[in-house]
C-alpha cells in the first residue's frame, strides 16, 4: 500500500512537471491594452519587450521591478535606448525588489498608487506562473493581470528548480502563509 501511494505521488509530480515544462505561457496578443506594464528584471529580453509594448501605446506607464541600486535612470535609458521624454513620463525604476515575492510587493504598491485596474505582467515564460501567483496575492482585488511571457529556452535544471519553487509556494498558500 505504501509503495503504491509513493508511486502515485511520484507519477502526479512527474505529470505536473511535464505539463509545466511543455505548456509554458506565451506572449500576449499585441491587441491587448492595459493600464500598466510591470516587468520583472532577470533574463534577457524582458525589459526590451516591455519597452516595445510601452512604445506601441499598449499601456501608458511601466514599472521595472528589481532594478539594481547602482543603476541610475540615465544608465537604464542609455542601455535600453529609452528617449528622455519616455523615461520622464512613463518609466518607473523599482529598486526595492530582490526576489519574486518582493517584486510582487513592490508592484502591488505601485499599482495601488497609480489606481490601475489592469496590469500586463512581463517576465520569462518559465517564471510566469510563480510571478503571477505572487503578484495575485499582493494586488488589490479587482485588478486584472494579463500574462505576457517572453519566450526563452530554459535548461531542464532551471525548469525543475522553478517547478519546485512553484509547488512550494502553492503549498505555503494552501497552508495560509
Amino acid at each position: 500500500m505504501f509503495r503504491r501511494l509513493i508511486s502515485f505521488v511520484v507519477l502526479i509530480w512527474l505529470f505536473g512537471f511535464l505539463w509545466f515544462a511543455i505548456a509554458l505561457p506565451g506572449p500576449l496578443p499585441n491587441t491587448v491594452r492595459t493600464d500598466t506594464i510591470i516587468v520583472l528584471t532577470g533574463s534577457q529580453g524582458r525589459i526590451e519587450h516591455a519597452l516595445d509594448v510601452l512604445k506601441a501605446g499598449k499601456a501608458p506607464r511601466l514599472l521595472v521591478s528589481g532594478v539594481g541600486r547602482e543603476v541610475t535612470g540615465h544608465d537604464f535609458a542609455t542601455e535600453f535606448r529609452v528617449p528622455r521624454r519616455l523615461m520622464k513620463c512613463c518609466v518607473t525604476l523599482g529598486y526595492q525588489a530582490y526576489d519574486t515575492r518582493s517584486n510582487a510587493t513592490e508592484a502591488a504598491q505601485w499599482v495601488t498608487r497609480h489606481h490601475a485596474r489592469s496590469v500586463r505582467l512581463v517576465t520569462a515564460d518559465w517564471h510566469m506562473r510563480r510571478a503571477a501567483l505572487e503578484l495575485g496575492r499582493e494586488l488589490p482585488s479587482g485588478v486584472k493581470v494579463e500574462y505576457d511571457a517572453v519566450p526563452s529556452q530554459p535548461s531542464l535544471t532551471a525548469l525543475m528548480l522553478e517547478y519546485l519553487k512553484l509547488l512550494a509556494r502553492v503549498a505555503l498558500n494552501l497552508a495560509g502563509r
